[in-house]
């Protein structure tokens, strides 16, 4: 297995100006990295289409300068809505970023599913929605496909968290090239336990990110800088190798399900996030190799 690390994990920096999803490839590339992952262009700034495609052109020749490899893509995405057209509007806006991902030279894109339920109609449950939401993640793994690039969705967004919900998902694409993005951390939010959602949805990996996380019960006082679970517990990111998530196993987990793929860095904690990521390098080159050892 190798290892890259997300644009998202200097987050902490580019929210601040100290650094921009550009600086990050050369910072990815100091720190030894020679893959890094990106998150959608410019987010939160409100580009256009066009905006984002220039900006990936930067990036890509940022990349092809210091030899940096560019895996994956991750985006937003909510693929329920009630009518047919708010959904192909949602399908070509994803569609969209898959031209993204191209002009970036990836060759992975990740796209979420569903991020809240309703009232009324088919959007009361996941499984309701299911049947809409997997159309839609066909039609884009179908585009992705013409393209070269494989699709998948990550379990992320509390409603599209559980490992069973993540492995109806898969079922219901039943898509060649479609798969999951399976991250480590992101169980917690579920309240799951992370050797049984992981050894279930690891077969179907197309991507993982390796990330920790400091987990407290809801019984006692909130927790500072954290974030609650959907059960009423919370969490807060944390350093590979200092929080509860147990990423070794998770990687063995991974392992033995015949994944070879890129175990990507996603630092969410509160520490300096170079630190974080310095570190957390460190940790989870070792578990490779002890895992690759034994």
């Amino acid at each position: 297995m190798k290892v890259s690390v997300s644009s998202y994990s200097f987050q902490q920096y580019i929210s601040k100006g100290k650094m921009t999803q550009l600086d990050c490839v050369a910072k990815a590339k100091e720190m030894g990295f020679d893959t890094i992952d990106f998150i959608e262009m410019k987010m939160g700034q409100n580009p256009t289409l066009e905006e984002q495609k220039e900006y990936a052109k930067e990036i890509r020749a940022k990349a092809d300068e210091l030899g940096m490899n560019i895996e994956a893509y991750f985006v937003g995405a909510h693929l329920y809505y009630d009518t047919p057209e708010e959904n192909e509007a949602e399908v070509k806006r994803v569609c969209d970023q898959l031209d993204i991902a191209k002009i970036l030279g990836c060759k992975i894109m990740r796209h979420d599913v569903c991020y809240h339920l309703t009232k009324t109609g088919n959007g009361k449950s996941f499984d309701l929605q299911l049947p809409t939401i997997a159309e839609n993640c066909r039609k884009i793994a179908d585009y992705g496909q013409a393209l070269g690039i494989k699709t998948c969705a990550e379990n992320h967004g509390y409603i599209a968290q559980d490992s069973d919900r993540m492995e109806r998902l898969f079922n219901a694409v039943n898509h060649d090239n479609f798969g999951l993005l399976v991250d480590f951390g992101n169980f917690s939010c579920a309240d799951e336990d992370h050797i049984t959602a992981v050894s279930r949805v690891a077969p179907y990996a197309v991507n993982a990110h390796a990330k920790d996380m400091h987990l407290y019960s809801g019984k006692d006082s909130v927790p500072g800088f954290c974030s609650p679970t959907r059960g009423g517990n919370f969490f807060r990111g944390s350093i590979i190798g200092q929080g509860d998530v147990p990423v070794k196993q998770c990687i063995r987990i991974m392992k033995r399900a015949g994944y070879d793929g890129y175990l990507c860095i996603e630092f969410e904690g509160k520490e300096d996030c170079i630190l974080g990521i310095e570190q957390g390098f460190a940790t989870l080159k070792r578990y490779i190799a002890e895992v690759e050892a034994e």
